[in-house]
This record gives C-alpha cells, structure tokens and sequence, in this order.
C-alpha cells in the first residue's frame, strides 16, 4: 500500500517521527469508491475518515423540498468526513458521495485519536488541520454567504478554484453556492457578456 501521499500531505502541517508515520500507517485501509458511491449516508453514525488520494467527493443533504445543499468539496489531499457527527457520535445530517471514481486511504477516527495522546507529533499535525481547513478557510466563506451577492460568490470561486469550477456539473455549483441551476446559467451568460 502507497502511503506516501499521505504522509507528505501530513508533513505540510507538521513533521511527525518515524514511530508515529508506522503507528498511523498501521491504520490506513485503501479503498475505491465509483462515482455516485456514497462514503457516510445521512443518519449513519460515522466512525471513519478518508483520506482522497485520487477523485472528488462532496458533502450534502436534501432539504424537506428536494432541494440538494452542498456544505463542501473533498478533492486529493483532503480528508473526508463528517467531523462534528464523528467527534459526537451522532448521525450525521450530512451524505458524502463521490462526484468522480476516487481512491482513499480509511481510517478509524478512534483509533487515530487515541494516537494524539501517545504522540505529540500527530496531535500537532490535527490541530494544526483542523484549525486550517475548519476555522481559517471556512469562516470567510461562511462570511461570504452572509454579505456577497451570488455573482460575487460565483466569481470568487472560479477564481479561487479553478481547477475544481472546471471539474464540477453545473447543478453541483448551484447547490453550493445556493441557487438553482438556471440562475448559475443566467450568471454564467452574464460573465460571457461582459456584464456583472
């Protein structure tokens, strides 16, 4: 099994001991998932995390309408999962499924924990995570949201990721962005007129 993907990802956040690389490594399991395959199902309590070697997952719920909201992208080098139901240990509210074919590495979000109280080094590595990918980078799209309008929105993020803007269906970045499909087409023949 191919883990040094992983590891190097996980030394962009902090260095960790050899020791710890074998403990942590002791835990990944590989896994495929085809696209349209879902990882954690609403109402499921989830145990696990996924690390996104290859492929493309999104996490999402349908309201009472049938109205699909997407929370967020899971692309290569992230870890998917359903944070806040697994620290809980509560269902989630949340489906993640995959958008492409994607290849990821599993673990038990337990055992991984209890790694943080055996080494130092591996705890740093999720603090440091989780204040990056879950406070930091989220906070000014959540601000966003509040303040921008879905012009402004749609433009930030074919700026911002234009390498995921290309790989997403129409009506996934409706979903995010919270408007239907037509209106992302009427702000798309906006952008090509010049207009907005």
């Amino acid at each position: 099994m191919d883990t040094k993907a992983f590891f190097t990802m996980v030394r962009t956040y902090s260095d960790i001991s050899e020791e710890a690389e074998r403990a942590w490594a002791s835990l990944l399991q590989p896994r495929q998932y085809r696209k349209d395959e879902s990882f954690i199902v609403a109402g499921q309590t989830p145990t696990r995390l996924a690390f996104v070697l290859e492929g493309l997952f999104f996490q999402h719920h349908v309201g009472p309408e049938g109205d699909m909201v997407i929370k967020y992208f899971f692309r290569e080098g992230r870890v998917a999962g359903s944070v806040s139901a697994t620290l809980l240990g509560k269902p989630s509210q949340f489906t993640i499924t995959a958008i492409e074919d994607s290849h990821v590495l599993e673990y038990e979000f337990a055992a991984f924990r209890s790694l943080t109280t055996t080494f130092p080094d591996i705890a740093e590595v999720y603090m440091r995570y989780m204040e990056r990918h879950w406070i930091i980078e989220k906070e000014p799209v959540e601000i966003a949201f509040r303040r921008d309008s879905a012009m402004k929105r749609y433009r930030d993020f074919i700026n911002s990721e234009p390498d995921l803007h290309r790989r997403l269906k129409q009506h996934h970045i409706a979903a995010w962005l919270g408007i239907t499909p037509e209106s992302l087409s009427r702000l798309r023949k906006a952008i090509a007129l010049g207009v907005g």
